[in-house]
């Protein structure tokens, strides 16, 4: 028999830390299990047949609020070529819902609630040497007799929008969602087996929490994860309580010992991983434990590898933010979920956050000009409408993060939130991502202004490509906010927002919508675009929107070769009199910008 564990991650660049540490725990039984990891960007065709050759006998989806629906497509066809298979799901997306799950899913054997590296073990020894039966193992909601008349079944995940249903329900009829999906799957089992083939739905107690110290190290083979991000957890749980997380469900707080932890930092560094992400949920929320870790990194650095936290700022002290300045310019990167500056807000969401302590802390650690930082907000919370989001924003970006994530509500069954979506008059989308589409607070023409913020933001502050232009450029406008909201809408009004776009055509466009606010500074915005363009390369042919003439370019040439600057450099004279030299072999650790010199 061969139980497979199978992921299917947002890119191919992701490793699945759960599926690991479920296979390294269930040591006895490694032989008889295989692991394999897809993507949510291949087709189902593919990732079908590559199971299908597996010919497991027991499939083990890892199920996330990405990937929910493509699995159970997935497993709805699996049953039809695999008709003797049981498929198990597990993760965050099933287990708050476990019953329902089963229910809408017919095909689903069964679910593996909360922490699985235990449940699993158990499910190995169910399967592999039938020593315990299914009722006796915690953890899990199962079904005890799965439907052996599923072939002409639908299932139960919507299509495409704008596409017609091509389920076996029937073409042209248009698809259903997955609970009416669900309702009609199990009437039809019902009326074609009978009440013995449809399954009692058993759900067993849950289960004791881990000492984390107890899940080996998931990762041996450095080649197997050749370019890949890696995951690593140092603690479970988390100390807070945000009514919108999944996390605050997790009341048992555990730390990794910090022996281990200390031994598997060194298997990183000794193999010269590129990236190591922290799940921990609030890193620095045991000061000792985040020091220790801290502190050998930066005594161990090999100069590569780099460490991403997730903390909770203004709980950073004095000696942390020492640490951080003698740190290696990438060795660390820190992402701050700061959410909104509203104090009700705050408050509402069950969250303890002192802007102000925050604010401090970043605008120190910008200073050290060694760490990137990643700053979050969530629109769609309560009591913050468009006007104290604005506010947010402004603040916020004021701190000038590396990155400033505008991210927006997702109303996750099990968290807190969701049971006051009456309370906020909450609407939000049936499928996964479940976004918010509307509170009490902001209506939907609110969001879709939010949400042309946020692309602009992706586009123009986020890539890193527009910085100079927009430090010239944003004392124009009433507030940062305003200029993303404007810039936004002639994107709308010029249909550009309906289109794809090269990097040189984003520059062009930028220039025509400055050129409309302030004509009169055309030199200084050609030149602040121009510099933002070749920091990041040495073009092969010049825009149209760079205007210097061929006899500059000649110029250009014979004092390169005079002065000896090699040819991977590049020197530019901008319409403002200024000469540069554009140093590609020396970069910014950051921002990866190259050096830059006035040679004027």
């Amino acid at each position: 028999m061969k139980i497979l564990l199978a992921a299917c991650n947002a890119k191919f660049i992701h490793t699945n830390l759960a599926l690991h540490e479920l296979y390294s725990y269930a040591a006895p039984y490694q032989e008889e299990i295989g692991i394999r990891e897809f993507t949510i960007n291949q087709t189902e065709d593919e990732v079908l047949r590559e199971i299908y050759r597996e010919h497991p006998q027991v499939i083990c989806f890892s199920c996330y609020i990405w990937n929910i629906h493509f699995v159970l497509r997935l497993a709805c066809d699996l049953v039809k070529i695999l008709p003797g298979a049981a498929i198990w799901c597990g993760g965050p997306e099933v287990s708050y819902n476990a019953r329902k799950v089963l229910e809408e899913n017919p095909f689903l054997k069964g679910i593996m609630r909360g922490e699985g590296e235990r449940t699993f073990l158990e499910l190995c020894r169910h399967y592999l040497e039938r020593s315990i039966p299914l009722s006796g193992i915690a953890g899990i909601t199962y079904r005890d007799e799965v439907s052996r008349k599923l072939s002409g079944v639908g299932c139960a995940a919507p299509q495409e929008a704008g596409t017609g249903c091509k389920s076996t329900q029937g073409a042209g009829k248009g698809c259903k969602s997955p609970q009416e999906a669900g309702k009609d799957r199990a009437s039809l089992q019902e009326e074609e087996a009978g009440p013995e083939y449809r399954g009692r739905i058993l759900e067993n107690p849950d289960r004791d929490v881990m000492d984390l110290s107890d899940v080996p190290f998931p990762y041996k083979d450095p080649g197997a994860f050749r370019n890949k991000i890696l995951y690593y957890e140092s603690s479970r749980g988390c100390p807070f309580r945000c009514s919108y997380c999944l996390s605050s469900v997790d009341k048992k707080l555990r730390f990794r010992d910090l022996s281990l932890v200390e031994k598997e930092l060194q298997f990183f560094l000794d193999h010269r991983v590129p990236q190591v992400k922290f799940v921990d949920r609030t890193f620095n929320c045991e000061k000792q434990h985040a020091k220790t870790i801290w502190r050998y990194i930066l005594e161990h650095d090999n100069g590569v590898t780099n460490f991403h936290f997730e903390i909770s700022a203004d709980l950073v002290d004095e000696e942390e933010l020492g640490i951080f300045r003698k740190m290696r310019p990438g060795l660390i990167q820190l992402e701050i979920g700061v959410q909104s500056t509203n104090p009700q807000t705050i408050r509402a969401i069950r969250r303890t956050m002192d802007f102000s302590g925050v604010s401090r802390v970043v605008q120190k650690i910008r200073s050290f000009r060694n760490i990137h930082q990643h700053l979050d907000l969530i629109a769609g919370l309560p009591y913050e409408d468009l006007a104290s989001f604005r506010k947010s924003f402004n603040e916020v970006y004021a701190l000038r993060p590396d990155q400033l994530q505008l991210g927006f509500l997702k109303v996750l069954t099990g968290s807190y939130m969701a049971e006051c979506t009456e309370e906020y008059r909450i609407v939000y989308k049936a499928c996964e991502p479940y976004e918010v589409l509307s509170t009490r607070w902001l209506s939907y023409e609110d969001i879709l202004e939010l949400k042309t913020v946020e692309n602009m933001v992706e586009i123009y502050y986020n890539s890193g490509q527009f910085r100079k232009t927009l430090e010239y450029t944003e004392a124009w406008f009433e507030n940062p906010y305003a200029f993303y909201r404007e810039l936004g809408e002639f994107y709308s009004r010029k249909g550009y927002d309906i289109l794809s776009h090269s990097r040189i055509r984003r520059y062009e466009i930028l220039l025509e919508f400055l050129m409309k606010k302030n004509s009169g500074e055309e030199n200084g915005i050609r030149d602040c675009l121009c510099q933002d363009l070749y920091l990041r390369e040495k073009l092969k042919s010049r825009p149209d929107f760079i205007c210097t003439g061929k006899e500059t370019e000649r110029q250009k040439r014979d004092f390169m070769k005079k002065a000896g600057i090699p040819p991977t450099a590049h020197v530019e004279c901008l319409l403002g009199g200024q000469v540069l030299l554009f140093d590609y072999e020396d970069r910014d650790p950051l921002s990866h910008n190259a050096r830059v010199r006035d040679i004027t």
